[in-house]
C-alpha cells in the first residue's frame, strides 16, 4: 500500500492562509514523505477551466521530477440533480475532468453519485452545503429510485467516455443518495454494468458501522472492484508520551476501525493507494487555524497509517481469490 496526499487538503478552503498550487503540492508531499498526489478538480487548485495545456504538461514535468506519481483525478460530480440543465453541466464538467485527467497521464477518476456543493465565499472558511446523510436502514421509495436511476444513466454515459480514453471512473460511498455504508455503492456499481467503473470505498463513510465484522465483509464483498481509498487526517492527535490516537470521528462521535480495514485490505491484496486528506474547517482554540496546522495533522495522520501497516508485516497474506472464499 501506498500513500498518496489528496490537494483539497492545501486548497486554502479550511484554513487561513494561501492555497498551494498543485506544482507546490507535488513538493510538499515529497516533503512529507507521500509517494503520489491526487488531484480535486476544482477551485482554487485544479478546475478543469484553468489549467491549459502547457500548464499540465509542466504538472506532469514536476511530479515525474520529484518521484510523485499522479494517482488519481478527483471530481465532484453530480448526476441526480432534478433539471436536466444542472444534469448536463455535469456532464460537460465531466467531460473536461477526463481531458484534464488523459493529459495528466492519470488513469483513475473518482466520482460522486450526488454532491450537495459547497459554499466558500460568505464565511471565512468553507463550509459544505446542508445535505440529507441518510440512514442504512431507511427504506426506499418511489421518488428514491427516480434520484438513483438519473446517477446510474449518467455514470453510464461518462463511462463510455472514459473507456475511450482508457479511464477507470471509482465511484465513491458518500452521501447523499448513497447511504452510509459500502453496500449501495456496490449495488450502483453493479447496476451500471460498465468494466471500466470501480470503487472507491472509505471506512469514514460507514458512520457508525464501524464494527469488526462489518468492515471485513465491506473489504471482502467489494474485492477487486476497490481500487481506492482515503482517510481523513482531521481526528488524530498526539499523547504526552508521543503515541498518535485517534479523537471522535466528526460523522458519529466514535472511533474509526482503521485497524481492521487496513488488515482487510491487506489480507485481500490490496496494493493501492491510502489517500490523506483533511476537508474539514480546522479550527483550534476557537479560531481558525494556519497551514502549520495542516502540516501537523497529515504528519501525525500519516504515522498512525504507517504504524498500522507496519504492524501487519510479519502477518500472512492471502490471495483475493482466496480471501473471497473464507
Amino acid at each position: 500500500m501506498k500513500f498518496a496526499l489528496l490537494t483539497v487538503t492545501y486548497s486554502g478552503l479550511f484554513y487561513s492562509g494561501k492555497a498551494l498550487s498543485i506544482e507546490e503540492q507535488v513538493y510538499k508531499a515529497k516533503s512529507l514523505g507521500f509517494e503520489g498526489l491526487a488531484i480535486e478538480t476544482k477551485r482554487p487548485i485544479a478546475s478543469a477551466l484553468d489549467l491549459n495545456k502547457s500548464m499540465r504538461l509542466r504538472i506532469k514535468e514536476v511530479a515525474c521530477d520529484q518521484g510523485i506519481e499522479l494517482c488519481a483525478v478527483e471530481s465532484m460530480s453530480n448526476f441526480c440533480s432534478r433539471h436536466s440543465e444542472e444534469r448536463e453541466n455535469n456532464l460537460a464538467m465531466m467531460k473536461q475532468v477526463l481531458e484534464l485527467a488523459h493529459d495528466l497521464g492519470v488513469d483513475l477518476v473518482k466520482i460522486f453519485a450526488a454532491w450537495p456543493g459547497m459554499i466558500d465565499d460568505e464565511e471565512a472558511v468553507a463550509m459544505y452545503a446542508p445535505y440529507e446523510k441518510g440512514n442504512y436502514f431507511k427504506p426506499l421509495n418511489p421518488l428514491d429510485l427516480k434520484v438513483w436511476n438519473r446517477a446510474v444513466n449518467g455514470i453510464r454515459e461518462v463511462a463510455s467516455w472514459a473507456e475511450d480514453m482508457g479511464i477507470t471512473l471509482l465511484l465513491q460511498n458518500h452521501a447523499p443518495v448513497l447511504r452510509p455504508g459500502y453496500e449501495d455503492a456496490l449495488a450502483m456499481m453493479q447496476e451500471i454494468e460498465r468494466k471500466n467503473v470501480k470503487l472507491c470505498i472509505d471506512v469514514p463513510l460507514f458512520s457508525e458501522r464501524q464494527t469488526t465484522e462489518y468492515v471485513r465483509e465491506a473489504v471482502k464483498n467489494c474485492g477487486e472492484n476497490l481500487l481506492y481509498t482515503h482517510y481523513g487526517a482531521w481526528n488524530f492527535t498526539e499523547t504526552g508520551d508521543g503515541e498518535v490516537v485517534q479523537e471522535p470521528a466528526p460523522h458519529h462521535g466514535g472511533k474509526i476501525n482503521y485497524e481492521t480495514f487496513v488488515e482487510a485490505l491487506y489480507q485481500h491484496g490490496y496494493n493501492g493507494y491510502l489517500t490523506s486528506e483533511y476537508c474539514l474547517p480546522l479550527i483550534k482554540n476557537h479560531k481558525i487555524a494556519g497551514i502549520e496546522e495542516v502540516d501537523k495533522a497529515t504528519v501525525l495522520a500519516m504515522r498512525y497509517m504507517k504504524k498500522l501497516i507496519a504492524s501487519l508485516s510479519s502477518s500472512p497474506k492471502i490471495s483475493t481469490r482466496k480471501a473471497s472464499l473464507v
